[in-house]
Parts: C-alpha cells; sequence; structure tokens
C-alpha cells in the first residue's frame, strides 16, 4: 500500500492511556483530503519488526493540513500502541498510509445514529464534523466505564445531540430506547468493543431494522499468542510466525507479496485460501462466514493465528 512519509507535529495525552497525534507534511504540502470515518495505517519500525496498525483519522476531514489520529495503550498487545505511546516524540518522521474508508456515512440515511464505547469514539469525531458541516441530523451516544477514561469528550462538540453515558455514574447506556422509535430512513453505526457491537446490532434486529441501515466497525489489533509455522502451497517454503508477529508481518518479511487494506480483519483484502489444515486455526476477523471457519477453509493473515501440526496456505 502507498505510503508518504509524515511528521510528528503533536503528541496530546487526552487520558492516562489514550494520547493524541498530529501529523503534518515535512514540507508544509497539503494532504489528501478523506471521509468521516476513514483510517490509515501507521508504520513503525519496532526493532527487527515493522508493524502497520490501523488508526482512525479524528480530524477535520476538509482540513488537508494535518491527519490526526488517537492511540490507546494497551499493555497486553503485541507492542505497536506501546511504541506509539513510549517511542514517538513530535519532530519524529513516519510513513503514513493514505486514507482509506471502510466506514463511511451513508449520506442516503434520513437521520444517523452514532453509538461508541471507549476507543471506538474515534471514527465519530470526524463524522460528526462532517454531518454538521452538511447540516443532517444526527445524534452522538459515547459509553464509558469512567469520566477519566472519556478521553474524547473534549474533543466534541457541545450539542444537545451529543449524550455522554458514564456507567460508574449511573448513566449507563440504554440501547432499546435509543434504537426504539427512530424515524423510517434512519441509519445506526457502532465502533467499539466487541459486546457493544453485538449488543447494537442484535438489537436492532429484534427491532425489526433493515440490514441495509447497520453500519459496524470492529477493527482488531492482531493478537498475541504461541509460535507456529505456515508452508506456501506454491513454493514449498515454511515461513515461521512469532507470538508477537502476525501471520501477515511474518508474510511480508519473507518478501511474500499480499494484498491489505485495514489489516484488521475487517476489509477481505488479505483473505488466503487454506489448502491443508491439521490443526486449528484462531480465527479472529470479521469478514469470514461461519461456515467457511469451521471448514478451516480460508484465513484472515492480518489477525488469525494457527495451532496444530500443519497449516498449508495458497499463497
Amino acid at each position: 500500500m502507498s505510503a508518504q512519509v509524515l511528521q510528528v507535529a503533536e503528541v496530546e495525552a487526552l487520558s492516562p492511556l489514550v494520547t493524541r497525534f498530529r501529523f503534518v507534511h515535512p514540507e508544509g504540502e497539503a494532504l489528501p483530503l478523506f471521509s468521516g470515518g476513514a483510517h490509515v495505517v501507521v508504520e513503525m519500525p519496532d526493532g527487527e519488526v515493522l508493524r502497520r496498525n490501523a488508526y482512525s483519522l479524528i480530524s477535520d476531514p476538509l482540513d488537508g493540513s494535518g491527519y490526526e489520529i488517537a492511540v490507546r495503550r494497551d499493555e497486553a498487545g503485541r507492542g505497536g500502541s506501546r511504541f506509539m505511546h513510549t517511542q514517538v516524540a513530535v519532530g519524529d518522521l513516519l510513513r503514513v498510509g493514505a486514507p482509506v474508508n471502510l466506514f463511511a456515512l451513508d449520506l442516503r440515511a434520513r437521520r444517523h445514529v452514532l453509538i461508541a464505547g471507549g476507543i471506538g469514539i474515534t471514527p465519530f469525531l470526524a463524522q460528526i464534523r462532517q454531518l454538521i458541516r452538511l447540516q443532517l441530523p444526527f445524534e452522538l451516544h459515547y459509553a464509558v466505564r469512567s469520566r477519566i477514561e472519556a478521553a474524547a469528550a473534549r474533543l466534541l462538540p457541545d450539542l444537545a445531540q451529543v449524550h455522554l453515558h458514564i456507567s460508574e455514574e449511573g448513566s449507563r447506556m440504554d440501547l432499546g430506547e435509543i434504537l426504539s422509535g427512530q424515524p423510517l430512513g434512519t441509519h445506526v453505526y457502532v465502533c467499539g468493543p466487541e459486546g457493544l457491537v453485538d449488543g447494537v446490532l442484535d438489537t436492532a434486529r429484534c427491532l425489526g431494522w433493515p440490514k441495509g441501515a447497520l453500519h459496524s466497525e470492529a477493527f482488531l489489533a492482531p493478537p498475541p499468542g504461541e509460535a507456529f509455522e505456515v508452508t506456501l502451497a506454491r513454493s514449498g517454503r515454511k515461513i515461521a510466525v512469532g507470538p508477537h508477529q502476525s501471520l501477515l508481518e511474518a508474510l511480508e518479511a519473507a518478501e511474500v507479496e499480499v494484498p491489505w487494506l485495514c489489516r484488521g480483519g475487517a476489509c477481505g483484502q488479505c483473505e488466503t485460501q487454506v489448502t491443508s489444515c491439521s490443526g486449528h486455526i484462531e480465527h479472529h476477523d470479521h469478514w469470514l462466514s461461519d461456515e467457511a471457519r469451521a471448514r478451516q477453509s480460508a484465513i484472515m493473515p492480518c489477525v488469525s493465528r494457527f495451532r496444530g501440526a500443519d497449516l498449508t496456505i495458497d499463497r
């Protein structure tokens, strides 16, 4: 995927765990514009591993002076968020991919209901700017456990249709109340923990919402796990995958070309057919069907792993 070298212009802590980063062109050139919900992939040279993590853009989609992202530190992760929090400083140069949008607003909708949990607020920060500029009706519901975790609260506009739900303060989000009685033609968008995404989609389906009006995003960081080995069917090569390395990263390190867009198990670009499997594929994506997972006939190398004696893929 194409990427350009950008400079870190600002680093700001939004909460004890969430930090905002602003990137600009080193020569002051304008960056390509984007639409609300877009993400970029940031490349992080972490020792011998080149990590590529996708982050939603939180800045104004029509502001080409820079890109902004918010990163939540995850100590249990593979190291990407820790790299951003501990090794990135103002003035550093990093390669950043062009914006890609897999979670765009459907501008045909009569109304937009945005539901976020935790760091899942990030794509909505740009979407709200777009909705306000277009003067389209919307409401946002932002759920967090505690006020200190509401990292993006101060980045939100002070509007009546923006609702902050803090469970520790007794203002838990009522999905049934939010999704009931919405006018025909309303679309709902949800981003956050898997439980919230499933809860919103299940509630909406039970209330009779049409499938085309439901939108979700749940980018996943590739989880760590046990080391394993994969065989490439076309060449017979064997590729070792480390415990803190994704299969996609291992393939790239071995100079095996694999297409990708999100690197988070959502877009389907890196789907790879499995030609032989003696063991268990740990599916962590949101792309493959339940049937494909049960057959173990395909794997998403960006997020999924393997346990067993043999995994051979069509690469």
